[in-house]
């Protein structure tokens, strides 16, 4: 069975954007970059919100000459995405399928199906698989700020119960906390 992941770039007080929807300081530097490329290599399928989706579908065209980017633009094209959202008119990049509402038990049978690991990216998406018992495994990369409020990484009145796999800290003070469901 494939696992689904959660990962977030999130202030030390765990908000992914903050209160002004900014998320500026969470630009990875090149060894940040690198690990997060090698985190989203085996992924076979991206879950994203919305929002998600409409930051990341820029690496659809993205034509940058550093290695790092080109790398992270070949990761990105190469896997298969679904977008949930009710606006969203039609995605605009390849391999991409627009579904209108999130469904638990579709997420689970694609789980259980799918030959490799699956990835959720946005909060309110990850929230409501959360809740729903299907992430697997959590990767926060905790840069050094703090933004005192905006979009929260974690979702609030839910208990989660977690057990740390792994840690590294960055040359930059990012750090990467793994984190593995006890519920799973």
């Amino acid at each position: 069975m494939a696992k689904l992941i959660y990962s977030a770039i999130a202030s030390l007080d765990l908000y992914v954007a903050d209160e002004q929807g900014k998320w500026d300081w969470a630009f990875p530097d090149e060894e940040v970059h690198a690990f997060v490329n090698d985190l989203e290599r085996p992924i076979g399928t991206h879950l994203f919100g919305r929002r998600m989706y409409e930051v990341l579908s820029a690496w659809e065209t993205m034509d940058d000459p550093h290695p790092l980017m080109r790398d992270y633009a070949e990761i990105w094209r190469s896997s298969d995405k679904i977008v949930y959202s009710r606006s969203l008119q039609d995605v605009t990049t390849a391999r991409t399928t627009l579904e209108r509402e999130f469904d638990p038990a579709a997420v689970a049978e694609l789980k259980a199906t799918a030959g490799k690991d699956l990835s959720i990216g946005g909060p309110h998406l990850a929230a409501q698989a959360i809740a729903a018992g299907l992430v697997d495994e959590c990767h926060l990369l905790l840069s050094p700020v703090v933004v005192g409020g905006g979009n929260a990484a974690l979702p609030t009145g839910l208990r989660w119960d977690l057990e740390l796999a792994d840690q590294r800290r960055f040359g930059n003070g990012v750090v990467h906390l793994h984190y593995v469901s006890r519920s799973g």
